[in-house]
């Protein structure tokens, strides 16, 4: 299997679809095969000794009942934690927090498409990279034999060539918000395409608030696919659809049953 469109887009569950069960769990990713989805995203990080896992926050105190900083904290801590200990409603039982390998054994027997962002670490505002998570996340990949099935993401492009030199197959994309690029000039579409045109990357995932109609036609002319993220109301869904957009990021999978192929 490659990475492929289903009918014109993917349909991906944000976090395995974070507003249905705990984020970034294996809970998350069995619900979200529930669904009509092409495909699950997560977030990868490292633990304090070197381990790939799969977690959104740079620090533990929004989902855990725990304190810390993701950079602090060996694996043994962290697999400690409930990750589900403040989901919205509650839980029925405690969640662990996943290895990538374990996310990716997963994937690969149900023959899913993943989407992975790499986080960096943060600490005191200042974002910091993980030593070696580019080598940690390829390794991750081609273990399971999902080079062809996966799309690595991220904020920090530099990372993104990385990427592309450990494994020249795999489909890489930049993640884009107002943060990184300046939407309000008569020439920021062109700017963008400038900006990522050295990053190898085949896809443009942007935030929702960001799109604009002329985005697809503009983006695909200059071989990009686009993605648009987190799209959690119906209506957005559908006017995303129709505007012609690859792929629809969703913290709601369950609403991906009113659109059509």
């Amino acid at each position: 299997m490659t990475m492929q469109l289903s009918g014109r887009y993917q349909r991906v569950a944000h976090r395995g679809g974070a507003a249905l069960a705990p984020e970034n769990t294996l809970a998350a990713f069995r619900n979200a095969l529930k669904l009509p989805v092409d495909a699950i995203e997560l977030d990868v990080q490292m633990s304090r000794d070197g381990h790939a896992i799969v977690f959104h926050d740079e620090t533990i105190e929004r989902l855990t009942e725990g304190q810390g900083n993701i950079l602090d904290l060996d694996l043994a801590d962290l697999r400690s934690l409930n990750v589900a200990a403040h989901f919205p409603g509650g839980w029925p039982q405690p969640e662990r927090m996943p290895l990538l390998s374990e996310v990716l054994a997963f994937a690969r027997a149900e023959d899913v498409q993943v989407y992975i962002e790499i986080k960096p670490g943060k600490r005191a505002g200042t974002h910091v990279r993980y030593p070696g998570i580019a080598e940690a996340v390829v390794r991750e990949v081609r273990a399971a034999d999902l080079l062809g099935q996966v799309l690595i993401m991220s904020f920090d492009w530099e990372i993104l060539p990385q990427i592309k030199s450990l494994a020249p197959g795999v489909q890489t994309g930049a993640l884009v918000a107002e943060e990184v690029w300046n939407p309000h000039t008569p020439t920021a579409l062109a700017d963008l395409v400038d900006k990522v045109s050295v990053l190898q990357c085949e896809w443009i995932n942007l935030d929702y608030d960001l799109f604009t109609p002329e985005m697809p036609d503009f983006f695909h002319a200059h071989g990009y696919r686009l993605g648009v993220w987190t799209v959690n109301d119906e209506a957005g869904l559908h006017r995303l659809a129709e505007a012609g957009v690859d792929s629809l990021t969703s913290d709601r999978p369950d609403l991906f049953r009113s659109l059509s192929d």
